[in-house]
């Protein structure tokens, strides 16, 4: 009997790694092999050409001395304190609507989770054409109702191009967090309802004791996406400003690129890389920690 146990966990552990490789080697091939490669070049002088220099900690010595690169990291911080919570309070109302049960409901779901399958390159040329200021859009729709007397170049001043992209980002990736608090939403026993309804809690009673401590880890993952999504950004920069006007849209991965691939600086590119893994570990450890379900 005991022989006959070994040898079908030894074959249900052979079927599980099987399912595991594909994914495992993915994971191996271009992510851990391009970090441990980045990791060793961030220590050295590594450019296109000629010889690679080990200089220590100069490169990150270097990167803490760069205007430019802390400038990219405080513009990274102000895009994303600002479309954080645009995303998340879009996506949470869209949410709340569809989780309800009328005719129709798939169709509102579909629409709203629509612009999350079209890809970041397709969305920032489609709402640049809807920023242009000679044939766009919203200019139109704008000096249409009275709102604005000429066209305005959005996407060419300092004050309008970041709240245009952040636009952009919000109505393309709201659907995927409406998506994971919709789930997170009908996730919650209905029994839980009815005994609180029974006790004399209303509606609005529900919502703030029950559905949102209990959604709360949700919540919780949504937000750490959305901060890694934020500072991870770079299409809609590269596509919709170019990092311009006089280089003040410029996010702290767009500076890394033009650094690493425009300068052919590989080691200083690679350091940065290290400096912006560490930043995103640290936010998303606090975010981890804030949103931590108290009975846990």
């Amino acid at each position: 009997m005991t022989k006959i146990k070994r040898r079908k966990f030894s074959k249900k552990n052979i079927t599980n790694i099987l399912f595991i490789l594909p994914l495992l080697a993915i994971n191996i091939t271009f992510f851990a092999i391009p970090f441990v490669k980045a990791f060793y070049m961030s220590f050295f002088d590594w450019s296109l050409l000629g010889e690679k220099a080990f200089i220590g900690i100069q490169n990150f010595v270097r990167a803490f001395q760069d205007k430019k690169f802390l400038h990219s990291l405080l513009f990274t911080a102000e895009y994303a304190i600002i479309v954080t919570p645009m995303l998340f309070i879009v996506a949470f109302i869209m949410a709340i609507l569809v989780n309800h049960r009328f005719k129709g409901v798939g169709i509102f779901r579909t629409i709203y989770f629509m612009p999350v399958v079209i890809s970041m390159t397709a969305s920032a040329d489609i709402w640049l054409w809807i920023y242009n200021e000679l044939y766009g859009v919203l200019n139109h729709i704008l000096q249409g109702i009275g709102i604005i007397d000429s066209p305005v170049a959005w996407m060419h001043l300092p004050k309008t191009s970041l709240p245009a992209v952040c636009a952009m980002v919000t109505w393309k990736m709201a659907g995927f967090s409406m998506l994971m608090l919709l789930g997170a939403f009908q996730a919650v026993d209905e029994e839980i309802y009815q005994s609180a309804s029974i006790d004399g809690a209303n509606k609005i009673q529900q919502f703030f004791r029950i559905t949102l401590p209990l959604i709360r880890p949700t919540i919780g993952l949504s937000m750490v996406i959305s901060v890694i999504g934020s500072v991870l950004a770079f299409e809609q920069f590269k596509i919709m400003t170019a990092g311009g006007p006089s280089s003040k849209t410029q996010t702290a991965v767009y500076y890394i690129y033009q650094t690493s691939f425009g300068n052919y600086k590989f080691g200083y590119g690679a350091a940065m890389s290290m400096v912006l893994l560490v930043i995103l570990a640290i936010l998303s450890y606090f975010q981890f920690a804030v949103m931590k379900d108290a009975t846990e």
